[in-house]
């Protein structure tokens, strides 16, 4: 994986190399993929092989949502996204598994994010800030280094993210943060250069829809966050 600083690696030549898994993807969660989901705010374990045969794969099939209208493919693949935006620290581990072969790890998938930034800016045009791809290891998994996202336009504060398996196939989501958290973090600067909502996640109807599966499990790491998250494809 193509750190930053480093010439990024074209997304699209390391797609040709991943082949064509012809089927549906679909987003699934999980607190880890050896164990049923648990209560949001608990880091994840490592993937493991499949269950027996007739058995549940241990991944939750999560809700998917649309990329909204500040997606780039930039097609830059890097571990670190902030291009020195300020903001609480965050380090974003993901894991990606096929759920149909039991939540085995998922090599060479493409995983894309990208977010508004302290003030609740996305990059636009030539900007790339806070916009990056990780290309998935042997064990399925990419790191992303970026900030805790600010929040804009009456929705809950979101990371966006795309999952390409192949050059067909694509799963679009977004992981919330727990609003408690939000809170203090929004209470540190850069982020108290704006009034902070009360409730920045409970206004959103998206986050109460799709909240319990989709909140990220953040644990405190040095003076920001990180978190451990499992998404699955078909």
């Amino acid at each position: 994986m193509t750190e930053n600083g480093s010439s990024p690696t074209s997304r699209r030549a390391l797609l040709l190399a991943a082949g064509s898994v012809g089927v549906t993807a679909l987003t699934a969660a999980c607190a880890g993929p050896a164990t049923t989901r648990g209560t949001a705010g608990q880091p994840s374990a490592s993937p493991t092989v499949a269950p027996s045969p007739g058995s549940t794969p241990a991944c939750v099939l999560a809700v998917e949502a649309g990329a909204g209208p500040y997606y780039l493919d930039l097609d830059r693949v890097r571990s670190d996204i902030t291009e020195g935006r300020k903001g609480v620290p965050f380090r974003l581990d993901l894991t990606v598994v096929r759920v149909s072969a039991g939540c085995r790890p998922l090599t060479d998938a493409a995983v894309d994010i990208w977010h508004a930034d302290a003030s609740g800016v996305y990059s636009t045009g030539a900007a790339s800030f806070l916009r990056g791809t990780q290309v998935t290891d042997g064990t399925g998994r990419g790191t992303f280094r970026t900030i805790v996202p600010g929040w804009y336009a009456g929705l809950a504060p979101h990371i966006h993210f795309k999952v390409r398996p192949d050059r067909g196939t694509e799963t679009t989501s977004q992981f919330f943060f727990p609003e408690d958290l939000l809170v203090q973090v929004y209470a540190r600067p850069p982020y108290t250069e704006r009034r902070a909502p009360k409730h920045p996640n409970a206004r959103d109807s998206r986050y109460r829809a799709a909240g319990a599966a989709m909140t990220l499990p953040l644990v405190p790491d040095g003076e920001g966050y990180r978190a451990a998250y499992t998404v699955g494809i078909a």
